[in-house]
């Protein structure tokens, strides 16, 4: 009687040591691997138990701890009938698959909140009415339960990390459109923006090139998203300041745009660009289109699609081809740029918005007021798609020039 009392107190005194140890680890905020090496030594040294297998839930079932098996379990997947097991449970009444995890005795079922956090395999060392497997499961949620909280805080981190890169990253791109476009009897720009997640890859510009009477007008589609498009782009848009200020012309400019944006890039990433420059003394307008989407042209002339250039920026170095388009003796007239999640905007049946359609638009409506045109556009689109959503970003820029001399 006196023996099996001691026997008692001994196994009560080495179960709270157990947890006094675990509690402190704990509270030490040691790493996961050290709690779970602690979480085996106290199974191993103060609990008695031969074998040991522990598989926690993270992204899928993984072997986590492991002793004295015959087998390496950290090759050998959870078994599946071991899921809907809701109690401490005997493995010759569970309805396990896989013959290797016979060699254990009891799997205790580790939950938090009615979640499964992990499954623990034990053979006891001696008579296993000795162990008290509800002490080890206790034990293990205890452990798991901080685990489990590291994780969730790990991954909360790291979403506030991504989160603040695209704030970031959102910050850089506004950066990059102008502050004001311009709006008189002469010339009139309107442009409209929407991103379709918290950071896009478009980009437009309106450069006056002073001392010529010209000015550029450009719009750009980056390959990718987030902070590193963000980044290629603003160096795009500080190279072509820069270049359109000293440039000898549009063919300059662009060759040294695809120079810049494969260094830069490193043949990872490319851009989609347009860029037109009209001369008010020339009445000119010189383009390139670099494998973007057409702009649309509208003069007394008719309509032209703009389409001479190359091919995208970054991608080869040098370009392989290139030729400026030239439109003369132009002085009215309305020109539309667009980046591809205008034409790419898609009904319920699954029909894009198109360029056909696009162009009829801005036909019917090419004498109306440029933010007029606009707000009817983005009707016609939202009544065209129906409540889906824009499938990416929607930019596009309306220039107005009216250059006829009294």
């Amino acid at each position: 009687m006196e023996n099996n009392l001691q026997r008692k107190f001994y196994r009560k005194e080495m179960e709270v040591n157990a947890l006094l140890e675990i509690t402190q680890a704990v509270n030490d905020n040691m790493p996961e691997e050290d709690l779970y090496k602690i979480y085996e030594f106290t199974l191993r040294a103060n609990l008695q138990l031969s074998k040991m297998v522990l598989y926690v839930k993270d992204e899928d079932w993984e072997c986590k701890v492991q002793f004295g098996t015959s087998k390496n379990f950290n090759e050998t997947p959870l078994d599946t009938g071991c899921l809907n097991l809701k109690k401490i449970t005997k493995v010759s009444k569970a309805d396990l698959s896989i013959s290797c995890f016979n060699e254990f005795d009891i799997i205790i079922p580790v939950t938090h909140k009615d979640k499964l956090l992990a499954f623990l395999f034990i053979k006891t060392s001696d008579d296993e009415n000795q162990v008290d497997t509800t002490f080890i499961q206790a034990l293990s949620n205890v452990i798991l339960v901080a685990i489990e909280n590291k994780r969730l805080a790990r991954k909360q981190l790291e979403q506030q990390a991504v989160q603040r890169e695209m704030e970031i990253a959102r910050d850089v791109q506004n950066y990059l459109f102008p502050d004001s476009l311009p709006y008189t009897e002469q010339l009139e720009i309107k442009a409209f923006y929407r991103p379709c997640k918290t950071v896009g890859g478009d980009y437009y510009d309106y450069i006056p090139i002073a001392g010529h009477n010209q000015f550029m007008v450009c719009i750009a589609d980056v390959s990718g998203k987030g902070m590193p498009a963000a980044i290629l782009m603003s160096n795009f848009q500080a190279v072509l300041r820069t270049l359109s200020r000293n440039a000898e012309g549009p063919e300059a400019v662009i060759r040294e745009l695809n120079y810049q944006t494969y260094q830069n890039a490193r043949g990872e990433n490319f851009i989609t660009f347009f860029l037109a420059v009209y001369d008010f003394d020339k009445k000119n307008l010189r383009y390139i289109n670099c494998g973007h989407n057409h702009p649309i042209l509208i003069s007394q002339d008719g309509v032209t699609s703009l389409n001479q250039g190359t091919t995208i920026l970054g991608a080869f170095d040098p370009l392989p081809f290139l030729q400026m388009g030239e439109i003369k003796d132009i002085d009215q007239f309305s020109l539309f740029m667009f980046t591809d999640g205008l034409t790419e905007t898609f009904d319920s049946d699954g029909e894009e918005f198109g360029a056909n359609r696009l162009e009829n638009f801005l036909i019917a409506n090419r004498n109306n007021p440029l933010q007029q045109t606009h707000d009817l556009l983005m009707a016609e689109l939202e009544g065209f798609k129906k409540g889906n959503s824009f499938a990416d970003d929607l930019t596009f820029l309306s220039c107005r020039v009216n250059n006829v001399t009294a």
